[in-house]
């Protein structure tokens, strides 16, 4: 078969205005001004980070990793079944295991290897996969690769869902959901989805990157926000690289859970272990997190600010009361114009496009974090209406 050429098809992207390309961002921060940042040489208010929280550049973190680093060098060397589990990687277990109040937690590389883990160790051929359609692509590749039964159902819709899990009955279903949706800033309605789980005997996950550290009463994310534990939602994850300012991502759960993971996770088992500093930066991070619970107050008020502002503007909005907050555009086309008429005006915040989310669904991605300051946000909303009032 004879190779095919990448230029039209690079060609055909571009035309479409869905080509990506990536901004060289450097950290700038300086006082009153926690979230500046320089993107290809504009200085502009990072209005695009998950760093929900504002730890990522908190000194404690780069402390912590730097000390480790000098003790135990800069990368772990190995698998963790290998030699590779260090002193720093099973204390933050046990530290992940406390704070979302689950008997045991084990460490993954990322998130994606994370929910790759999960799915493909407890559903395989002959069992089911069902997930919601706006599942991050982690999960959506987790069902595919898992050789299950595949199915998704309509977003947030548990009685579909309920409907999907009544027919058939094999061995394992796993029924997987964001927490919170990285697109849209809603929240799954976790309660229900429980219900239905349990009922039918179905394994929950829970992929919470984005709820982690940011709601609930003690920032356990969207299953604490929901009152539900261990029972309901039996699988739950959380990445490391959002609220928390590090890197790396956890699965916590029973027990028997987490020991069946470290047998079976393919993606647990094969790969380098994230590296010590990486660890004893998380530990710091999730130290400051449960001490400092000012910072997801915080972040969660700039979010409500943020909103009565932009309804009050006329600024189109999607229904989310979490730190993401969409703004509909319609097209690649408007959306690409209006990030770049924020760059201009000191901002960035990144258009988002197919097949990221459906066409027609094109938008800007605004994220709201501790480190943001009131003026900033207010400034942003400002310049905002002018762009909605012009396109």
């Amino acid at each position: 078969m004879k190779r095919q050429p990448l230029e039209p098809v690079l060609e055909e992207i571009e035309r479409r205005h869905l080509r990506r390309r990536r901004a060289t961002v450097d950290t700038c921060p300086e006082p009153g001004n926690r979230t500046g940042v320089i993107v290809d040489g504009h200085r502009v208010v990072d209005f695009s980070s998950n760093d929900y929280l504002g730890l990522a550049a908190h000194p404690a973190l780069a402390t912590a990793m730097a000390q480790c680093a000098r003790r135990c060098g800069a990368g772990s060397g190995a698998s963790h079944l290998i030699s590779g589990h260090g002193r720093e990687h099973a204390a933050l277990e046990e530290e992940l295991a406390a704070f979302t109040g689950r008997n045991r937690a084990l460490l993954f590389s990322t998130g994606y290897m994370a929910n790759l883990g999960v799915v493909t160790a407890l559903a395989s051929r002959g069992e089911s996969v069902l997930l919601d359609r706006l599942s991050h692509a982690s999960l959506i590749d987790a069902g595919l690769l898992s050789g299950a039964r595949f199915r998704r159902y309509p977003h947030c819709d548990t009685a579909v869902a309920r409907r999907l899990l009544a027919e058939g009955t094999p061995q394992t279903t796993v029924l997987a959901t964001d927490g919170v949706f990285s697109m849209d800033g809603d929240i799954a309605p976790l309660e229900a989805l429980a219900e239905a789980a349990r009922a039918h005997g179905a394994w929950l996950a829970v992929d919470d990157a984005h709820g982690i550290g940011v709601l609930g009463a003690n920032g356990r994310g969207a299953v604490e926000l929901a009152g539900l534990g261990t029972e309901e939602v039996p699988v739950l994850i959380g990445t490391l690289g959002k609220a928390f300012g590090s890197f790396g991502a956890f699965v916590a759960g029973s027990a028997p859970l987490i020991e069946f993971l470290i047998q079976r996770a393919r993606s647990y088992i094969y790969t380098t272990a994230l590296p010590q500093p990486v660890a004893a930066a998380t530990r710091a991070a999730l130290r400051i997190a449960q001490s400092e619970p000012w910072r997801r107050e915080r972040a969660l008020a700039l979010t409500a600010r943020f909103r009565a502002a932009a309804r009050q503007a006329g600024i189109p909005l999607s229904e989310s009361a979490t730190p993401i907050q969409p703004v509909p555009l319609g097209s690649a086309r408007a959306a690409l114009a209006a990030q770049q008429a924020l760059l201009q005006a000191g901002f960035w915040v990144v258009a988002i496009r197919s097949p990221t989310v459906p066409a027609g669904e094109e938008r800007l991605r605004i994220t709201l974090t501790a480190g943001h300051e009131e003026h900033q946000v207010d400034a942003l909303v400002e310049r905002l209406s002018r762009i909605c009032a012009s396109s």
